[in-house]
Parts: structure tokens; C-alpha cells; sequence
């Protein structure tokens, strides 16, 4: 009865300390716990700006229409063809656009009656132009301006030639066709004050339109 006693109370202190080493040696079999690193964010693209290189040299050619007014005679104007070519640089500096041009025109522009000068022709135009444009990609609306010259051919023999001097101002669009191909177009309004006596007091004024090509280096 003793020796069952002292078994049974030796099997009872056992059975716990078993249990912890079984759980022991569990705890130590278990697979480590993993810990996931963080995904990293992808650094941000740089913005870019949505513009074209507009920086350069350039020349071409232009033609269109021009109408003279010639505001002493009860604003009698005469028209006709205008053509020629230009050449000037551009300097980009992001969202603004900085020119300088020299054009010039031969033209078909006539009338009759033209006051001191008979019947009457502007021979040729001469501009110096600045100019301000905006970057709008492929598009560069621009705005001008500058002095010009003419001459014009009268009938009249004592003022048969004459030479008038000016400024102007106007709108222009330029499109880039390709990275050397620019299309476009202006407008331009004329005032003409100086030149030669038969020219003051005149009040001569002059719109001209024309469509310009260029080739841009």
C-alpha cells in the first residue's frame, strides 16, 4: 500500500513537469515569426514642362494681301498682293517667347487718284520687328510690333517717287510643323507720319495678312 502511494504521488509530480517540457520544446520548434518589410514608394517623375524649344535661327518666305488708306482723301484706299521673305531668332525662355525679325515685301498694292501722287504704288516694305510670343507646344501666339519703311511710285512728275516711314504693331501665330518647319500667319496695322513732303499730312495707314513659312536651324 505504501510503495503504490509513494508511485502514484511520483507519478502525479511528473505529469506537470512533463507538460512544461513539452511545451517547451514546442515553443522552440516553432517556425520564427516574419516580419514583412514595407513596399518603398516610387519617387515622383519630375514635372515637365509641356512647351516646345522655340530657340533659334530662322528664315522663309510670306505672301498675302495688303490695303493702303490714305485717310486726306476721305479714306480712299488701294490694294493688292504682297510677298517676300524674313529672316530672325527667337530665344525661349520657357512659358515666354523673345524675337527679333527683318522682313521684307515687294507688293503689288495700286490705286489711282491718290492725291499728290497721281495713280500710285507701293514698291516695296521694310520692317524691324520685336516680338513676344507664348509657349503653347506646338503652338506660339505672338504679339509684334516695330518701325517700317516704303517706298512708293507716283505719276504725279514732281513727286513721282517717295519714301515713308513708320511703325506698326499686329498678331501672329506660328505652328511647328516639324523640329524645323514653322507655319503660320499675321496681321499687321500700319501708321506711316515721316518721309518725304508729299507723304506728311497725308495720314497714310496700311493693313496688311500674310501666310509665312519658315525653316528654323
Amino acid at each position: 500500500m505504501t510503495t503504490t502511494f509513494k508511485f502514484a504521488r511520483t507519478a502525479m509530480l511528473a505529469a506537470p513537469l512533463a507538460l512544461a517540457a513539452g511545451m517547451a520544446s514546442a515553443g522552440g520548434l516553432a517556425a520564427p515569426v516574419e516580419t514583412v518589410a514595407p513596399t518603398p514608394m516610387p519617387a515622383p517623375a519630375p514635372v515637365m514642362r509641356r512647351g516646345t524649344d522655340w530657340s533659334g535661327f530662322y528664315l522663309g518666305g510670306q505672301l498675302g494681301y495688303g490695303e493702303v488708306t490714305v485717310s486726306a482723301l476721305d479714306d480712299e484706299d488701294f490694294n493688292g498682293a504682297i510677298y517676300g521673305v524674313h529672316a530672325g531668332y527667337m530665344y525661349d525662355l520657357g512659358a515666354l517667347v523673345l524675337g527679333a525679325e527683318v522682313d521684307y515685301d515687294l507688293t503689288g498694292i495700286e490705286g489711282d487718284d491718290i492725291g499728290v501722287l497721281g495713280s500710285a504704288e507701293v514698291d516695296d516694305v521694310l520692317r524691324v520687328k520685336a516680338r513676344v510670343g507664348y509657349d503653347a507646344g506646338a503652338f506660339l501666339p505672338y504679339v509684334t510690333g516695330g518701325v517700317v519703311r516704303a517706298n512708293l511710285s507716283g505719276t504725279d512728275g514732281d513727286v513721282a517717287d517717295l519714301t515713308a516711314e513708320g511703325d506698326f504693331y499686329g498678331l501672329g501665330v506660328a505652328y511647328k510643323f516639324s523640329d524645323s518647319i514653322l507655319m503660320g500667319g499675321e496681321v499687321l496695322q500700319h501708321k506711316f507720319y515721316e518721309g518725304d513732303d508729299g507723304v506728311q499730312g497725308l495720314g497714310i495707314r496700311a493693313t496688311t495678312a500674310t501666310a509665312r513659312v519658315s525653316f528654323q536651324f
